[in-house]
C-alpha cells in the first residue's frame, strides 16, 4: 500500500504503478465517491470501452407469451 500526502490545495498525486495499472491518462476524469470513512477514485471511461465486454451473452431468451405474438 503506498501513502499520498494532500498538498495545501487539497490535491494528490496519484502513483505511478497504479496509474500504469488503471491506464490513467492526464485530463482524465475520476468519479469521487465517499463511502463511511474511505474515498474512492473511479475512472470514467469511454462507453467505446465497454464494446464486446458482455461477450458470450445468452441473446436467444424465452419471452414472455404476449411479446413472442408479435
Amino acid at each position: 500500500m503506498t501513502t499520498v500526502t494532500v498538498s495545501p490545495k487539497y490535491q494528490v498525486v496519484i502513483p505511478r504503478a497504479v496509474r500504469e495499472v488503471m491506464q490513467i491518462q492526464p485530463g482524465q476524469k475520476m468519479r469521487v465517491i465517499q463511502y463511511g470513512d474511505h474515498i474512492m477514485l473511479i475512472p470514467v471511461r469511454p462507453i467505446r470501452e465497454a464494446r464486446g465486454s458482455l461477450e458470450g451473452l445468452e441473446l436467444d431468451v424465452q419471452r414472455e407469451k404476449e411479446d413472442r405474438a408479435i
